[in-house]
């Protein structure tokens, strides 16, 4: 039943999110943000998410949600998000890092800002990933919102 709940915490902002709001989306591929508080109505999924809806999760993370960041050590070194897990998208052999992870659990994901990401996640829905979000505008969308990054 713990499972049930984390996946539908995750997956009910891609419920939210493909409803949209009527503001535009960000100059990305990705689509609009979400502009509701989410629900537990779907138990798997991916979707976008905005910057303000993934902090809403992680204030109430799931015990299992991993928080993946998919930009270069480089770019990591520089700031990322507490408790991150990097995998280089850039990596050849990238699908296969992604593929030693455990599918069974919900994701957070994000990059600088959005497109790898963006990227990643028909990767991990190949791979039959249960559930995985992306953080429209990466990590510049977060710091834009004024959340936490954390350096080295």
């Amino acid at each position: 039943m713990k499972r049930f709940a984390t996946l539908a915490i995750v997956a009910g902002l891609a419920v939210l999110t493909a409803c949209g709001s009527d503001e535009p989306a960000a100059d990305t591929d990705s689509g609009p943000a979400a502009t509701a508080a989410p629900t537990a109505e779907v138990a798997t999924g991916f979707s976008t998410v905005s910057a303000d809806d993934a902090a809403a999760v992680l204030a109430d993370a799931p015990d299992d949600l991993v928080i993946l960041d998919v930009r270069t050590p480089e770019e990591y070194a520089e700031g990322h998000l507490e408790g991150a897990v990097l995998v280089d998208f850039y990596d050849a052999d990238f699908a296969d890092q992604l593929a030693e992870l455990d599918p069974d659990v919900p994701y957070l994901v994000y990059c600088r800002s959005g497109n790898r990401s963006g990227q990643t996640l028909p990767i991990m829905e190949q791979l039959q990933f249960g559930s995985a979000s992306d953080i429209d505008g990466g990590i510049i969308a977060w710091a834009d919102a004024g959340l936490p990054i954390v350096a080295g």
